[in-house]
């Protein structure tokens, strides 16, 4: 599986050739390992770069650090890894959320890397990778407010939520009703205002958020643990890179990279449940 790079690349080009006379791309098979002996035609036919889709507002998972100036956070990490394990350089491209998927379909990028929610709608229209993120719910509402103790206490409150997330669509089965904004800043800062009743994230953006912030205003009303929430990285319909990403992702499990990441951003492995 693991085999020098340079052996890779000096029989990649004849097995690539061979490989793209064939219909086979989107198998495991012709996928072959991401370090093996043969490169799959879907990875080469990305000359060498990968290009994922962030948001770089969304704390602790794509931002940028004020210190360097730089793009970090777990998702970005876990997609320099996966590019590494390809042999791929990598880009990326800063979207806003509500028109990250739009843009994948227009070939502005070949993955979304920012938390996607591996969830039955979008597995019927994207390639959704293994989950390489695995969080749940909480409730983030004033630290005064008694009203929301329950999730049955969120129908027919308001929810502050970004624009075609999963946490409104989520917000909306509760029977809340949402206030569209950009981000989870807004969000927070709508709730403070007394604008919101609520927001629904991410448990680890939201303890981050804390971190950050210090904010005292805000608490974590409700933590929905039984609704155990898998992220991994979204690709066009019949990509056919699946079975390498995959595969990068398993030898980042099991080699420690994803814990490492992980306890980096979090103190702890957030790749297993």
């Amino acid at each position: 599986m693991k085999k020098a790079l340079s052996a890779l690349l000096a029989a990649g080009l004849t097995l690539a050739l061979g490989a793209c006379a064939s219909d086979e791309s989107d198998t495991p098979s012709s996928a072959t390992a991401t370090s093996g002996a043969a490169i799959d035609p879907a990875v080469a036919a990305l000359n060498g770069t990968i290009t994922f889709g962030t948001e770089g507002t969304y704390a602790p998972f794509s931002y940028y650090d004020t210190a360097t100036g730089k793009l970090v956070g777990y998702d970005v990490e876990v997609a320099e890894a996966v590019a590494a394990k390809l042999g791929l350089k990598v880009e990326f491209v800063e979207t806003a959320w509500d028109g990250i998927f739009a843009a994948l379909e227009a070939g502005r990028f070949t993955a979304v890397a920012n938390e996607v929610e591996i969830n039955e709608k979008r597995q019927g229209l994207y390639d959704l990778s293994d989950p390489y993120s695995i969080s749940y719910p909480v409730a983030l509402t004033l630290a005064t407010n008694t009203d929301i103790t329950t999730v049955a206490d969120l129908s027919g409150k308001t929810a502050a939520q970004t624009a075609g997330s999963n946490w409104g669509a989520k917000a909306e089965a509760y029977g809340a009703t949402v206030n569209v904004v950009p981000g989870f800043a807004e969000s927070a800062l709508l709730v403070s205002q007394g604008r919101a009743d609520f927001t629904l994230n991410d448990a680890l953006s939201v303890a981050d958020y804390f971190t950050a912030t210090g904010d005292t205003s805000l608490h974590v009303a409700i933590e929905i643990t039984e609704e155990q929430v898998f992220q991994g990285f979204a690709l066009k319909k019949g990509s056919g890179l699946l079975p390498a990403l995959n595969a990068a992702l398993a030898e980042l499990k099991a080699d420690g990279t994803l814990a490492a990441i992980g306890d980096k951003y979090f103190g702890k492995d957030i790749s297993q449940p």
